[in-house]
């Protein structure tokens, strides 16, 4: 109760020094941390002390009062769930002796909890491999600030595969239709690809050297002062001697890629979902064909949609550095 009060105290200085909303909720966030109040109602506080409200007390009110829903209760289940963020609304109501309806409502409208799934992230990394992402993050942040076009200089790529048919996602096969109408049906299927090339360094020199060309090709002032940087995660293929020796022979610049990213790779994190998702539900009858339509869904993204991209990597370096180099992928959090 006391860090409520505290805390409605503090909206009520922000209020007078002119701090919106959404920058007083940051600064409850990090002052009180886990025990702030909920965005709702620090919204809620927030507007009335702008209207003029000087009280920072529960009013009294005339509804008939709520015997389950006070101070007393609201400590409890704070602590409960502290204890253990898996406990469910039906056992803090039993374990207090009040109602599952109660129990809820100082869950979703006193506390602002909800309950959330797990993110899947790739592996869990070790206290050097976080170091380096956020090493890797610091250094793309300052070559950002030390040069004004070294995003736009930047080539970057990657592998993955494109199946011959991969079934149509949930909402992609979703229909409209009334209540009195049976939902649809359709056959189960399952995803089928057909043999494709195998990565080797072989094949992998030949993509560099089709790569130079095109630089000199479509980029012929980049190409001129040899100012182009190529971007590859750190897979064996690319880290091979003979690539390597390839990549020195010509001078290119390799900038670093962090093991275990791909929520700092463009490709992983935009390009090859979206890639997939315009050719789910689309049979290939052959490599010819897969890499025909694919090539056309490439061109049909937009152009604003890949700077769009560019500048979200440059947000996830900073979300990097603020996640000290744990995965931030899907967390509600202010990326910079």
């Amino acid at each position: 109760m006391e860090k409520r009060i505290e805390q409605r105290a503090c909206l009520k200085c922000c209020v007078a020094n002119e701090i919106t909303a959404t920058e007083s909720f940051k600064m409850l966030q990090k002052c009180f941390g886990e025990y702030t109040l909920s965005r709702s109602q620090v919204f809620a506080w927030h507007k009335a002390f702008s209207e003029g409200r000087e009280v920072i007390e529960n009013l009294p009110h005339a509804c008939r009062p709520s015997t389950s829903v006070n101070d007393n209760n609201v400590d409890k289940v704070t602590e409960t769930v502290l204890e253990n963020r898996r406990v469910g609304i039906r056992e803090i109501a039993e374990d207090l002796n009040i109602s599952y309806g109660s129990a809820q409502q100082i869950l979703i409208n006193v506390l602002g909890m909800k309950r959330v799934n797990d993110t899947l992230v790739p592996k869990e990394m070790n206290l050097l491999q976080k170091r380096r992402r956020v090493e890797v993050a610091r250094e793309m942040l300052d070559n950002v600030a030390e040069d004004h076009t070294f995003i736009k200089r930047i080539v970057t790529g990657d592998v993955a595969w494109v199946y011959e048919y991969d079934v149509e996602a949930v909402e992609q096969s979703t229909e409209k239709s009334t209540n009195n109408e049976p939902k649809p049906k359709k056959q189960r299927q399952s995803r089928s690809k057909i043999k494709g090339q195998t990565v080797n360094k072989e094949y992998y020199l030949a993509v560099l050297r089709r790569l130079h060309e095109a630089i000199c090709r479509e980029r012929p002032d980049l190409w001129a002062e040899n100012s182009w940087i190529l971007h590859h995660d750190n897979t064996p293929l690319h880290s091979n001697i003979t690539v390597l020796d390839f990549l020195a022979k010509h001078e290119t610049r390799v900038i670093a890629q962090p093991p275990y990213s791909p929520d700092l790779a463009p490709f992983d994190f935009f390009l090859f979902s979206k890639l997939k998702n315009m050719l789910r539900g689309t049979r290939h009858e052959s490599i010819e064909a897969i890499q025909s339509h694919s090539l056309k869904a490439l061109m049909a993204i937009p152009d604003k949609s890949y700077n769009k991209c560019m500048e979200n990597w440059i947000k996830r370096w900073h979300a990097c550095i603020g996640a000290k180099g744990e995965y931030f992928q899907g967390d509600n959090k202010d990326l910079y």
